[in-house]
C-alpha cells in the first residue's frame, strides 16, 4: 500500500503542473458561476445559485475524473509507462488504484472552491450537514466517471480517446443538466444519467426534499457499471501494455 501512496503522490505532484487540466475543473467552472448563477430564479426546487453550484462542481469534478485521467492513460499505455510498472515490486493493480486516488484528491479543489463561490458570491446558505452531503454526492459521483477513464484510456489508443472520452463528456454535460436545468422532454432523457442523479440528489437534499430511491440506487448502478467496464478493459489489454 505504501507503494501505491507514493505512485499517488507522484501523480498529484504531475498534474499541479498541468495548467490545462485545472483550467477545466477549476478554471472554467468558476468563470461559469460567476457569470450565470446571479439569475433570482429557481431550478429543481431550489434557488438557481444554488443548483448551479452544484452543477459546476460537478461540472469540474466530472472533467478531471473522464477527460484528464482517460487520455493521461491511454498516452502512458502507449510509452510503456505501465508496463514498466509492471517490472517494479507494486501489485498488479497499482496503477489503476493510484489513478482513482489521484482523481479522488484533485476533484476536491474544484468541489470547495465553487462550493466557497457559492456560500460568499451566490448567497446560498446551508446547514453544516447539507454541506457535506451535497460535496460528498459531488465527489463520489466524479468516481463513476474515473472508473469510465480506466476503461476508455486502457481500451483504446490516444488518438482514439480524445474524441470519444470527449464525445462521452458532452452527452453527460448536456443530458446531466450541467449547463442548464432540463425540463420537458429532455429531462425525461437524461434522468437516466449519472450527471443529473447526482445534480438531483444534491438539489433534493438542498431543498429538504425526500431523495428518491431510484436516483440513489441508478447513481450505484453506474459505478458498478463502468468499474466493471475498467476491469474487464484492464484484463483483455494485459498482455498487450
Amino acid at each position: 500500500m505504501h507503494g501505491i501512496l507514493l505512485l499517488t503522490r507522484a501523480e498529484i505532484n504531475r498534474l499541479r503542473r498541468n495548467r490545462r487540466y485545472f483550467l477545466f475543473t477549476l478554471g472554467l467552472p468558476v468563470i461559469l458561476y460567476l457569470i450565470v448563477a446571479k439569475q433570482g430564479t429557481q431550478a429543481y426546487g431550489v434557488a438557481f445559485a444554488a443548483y448551479y453550484m452544484v452543477a459546476m462542481a460537478t461540472f469540474g469534478s466530472f472533467s478531471g475524473a473522464l477527460n484528464g485521467n482517460s487520455i493521461r492513460i491511454a498516452e502512458e499505455r502507449k510509452v510503456g509507462w505501465i508496463r514498466q510498472l509492471r517490472l517494479t515490486p507494486l501489485p498488479a493493480n497499482a496503477y489503476v488504484i493510484a489513478k482513482l486516488l489521484t482523481s479522488m484528491a484533485t476533484t476536491i479543489p474544484s468541489v470547495v472552491v465553487v462550493f466557497l463561490l457559492g456560500r460568499f458570491y451566490g448567497g446560498v446558505h446551508l446547514p453544516v450537514w447539507q454541506w457535506i452531503v451535497v460535496a460528498v454526492v459531488v465527489w463520489l459521483g466524479s468516481m463513476i466517471f474515473a472508473a469510465l477513464a480506466v476503461a476508455i484510456g486502457y481500451r483504446f489508443p490516444p488518438d482514439q480517446v480524445q474524441p470519444i472520452a470527449t464525445l462521452v463528456y458532452f452527452v453527460f454535460l448536456v443530458l446531466g443538466g450541467i449547463w442548464f436545468p432540463l425540463s420537458g422532454a429532455l429531462q425525461n432523457i437524461g434522468k437516466g444519467t449519472p450527471t443529473y442523479e447526482a445534480v438531483k440528489i444534491s438539489t433534493d437534499v438542498i431543498g429538504n426534499t425526500s431523495v428518491p430511491a431510484g436516483l440513489i440506487i441508478g447513481l450505484i448502478a453506474w459505478l458498478v457499471a463502468f468499474s466493471g467496464l475498467a476491469i474487464l478493459s484492464v484484463r483483455s489489454m494485459a498482455e498487450k501494455v
